[in-house]
């Protein structure tokens, strides 16, 4: 791949995936959306990485598909799950924290939409082109946006590819947090810090909970969370219930933690 896709794990658990194509606003040729595809894959297997932080080089998130490689990409094998970026990202269990530099454009706005949290720079911008280039979404940008900004907004952002600023994108709640460029990791890596010392088997499976009944209606998703907390309950020891109040005892004698 010659170095377009960077990716690394510290010891603290924290993965790092780096879209390193700079001179071409990180846009995305097949290659690189199956490598990382498999990357995604790997972390979710590595008992290792507890949180990864996506994130891109230079000015830019990702500017979407290469266009000089359209055909390749968009008449490629779309049914092949093990190499669909986004399917592999919804698909990892870790929760994925997207730091938003600069531009995220039409598959780059839908590869920030698979992240869990996302952190933006100031400069960063949000944008949707499909209607523009007459290129159809296969990477739920129709049916995302609208469920996190709203119907009416999301559809004047795809119909008129309007962009949406990191202000704009903060007071819709398409954003988790706003900062300057020089604390984009900064931030990035403090939320993921703050996931860290949580109960890692409670935060894999809140973010699947979370994640699953968001595709259900209210009445299915409430059914969803009583049926894995009886799963989750059942399955503990006399043991682990002793370990799980000791723990909460020795946090509650400490003093709170900071905020974020």
């Amino acid at each position: 791949m010659d170095n377009l896709i960077l990716t690394r794990r510290d010891q603290n658990g924290v993965a790092y995936l780096t879209i390193n194509r700079p001179k071409s606003l990180n846009s995305l040729t097949r290659p690189m959306m199956i490598e990382m595809a498999k990357a995604f894959k790997s972390f979710d297997s590595d008992d290792s990485v507890r949180v990864v932080i996506l994130s891109g080089s230079g000015p830019s998130f990702c500017s979407g598909v290469d266009l000089t490689a359209a055909e390749d990409v968009f008449k490629g094998d779309v049914k092949d799950m093990e190499s669909d970026l986004v399917y592999q990202m919804e698909k990892c269990r870790k929760v994925i924290i997207g730091a938003i530099n600069g531009f995220a454009v039409t598959a780059g706005f839908e590869i920030a939409l698979a992240c869990d949290v996302l952190v933006a720079s100031k400069t960063a911008k949000f944008m949707d082109t499909h209607a523009r280039f007459g290129i159809f979404p296969s990477w739920g940008l129709s049916q995302k946006l609208s469920r996190v900004i709203g119907p009416n907004r999301a559809r004047e952002v795809s119909l008129t590819a309007m962009p949406i600023t990191a202000d704009q994108a903060e007071k819709w709640g398409l954003v988790n947090h706003v900062v300057e460029g020089n604390e984009l990791m900064k931030k990035a890596q403090e939320v993921a810090q703050a996931i860290i010392k949580n109960n890692q088997d409670l935060v894999l499976r809140y973010k699947a909970v979370i994640n699953d009944g968001l595709k259900r209606d209210l009445g299915h998703a409430l059914a969803l969370e009583k049926e894995r907390a009886h799963d989750y309950y059942s399955g503990m020891t006399k043991e682990q219930f002793k370990k799980m109040q000791e723990f909460i005892a020795g946090r509650s004698s400490k003093k709170p933690p900071s905020k974020m």
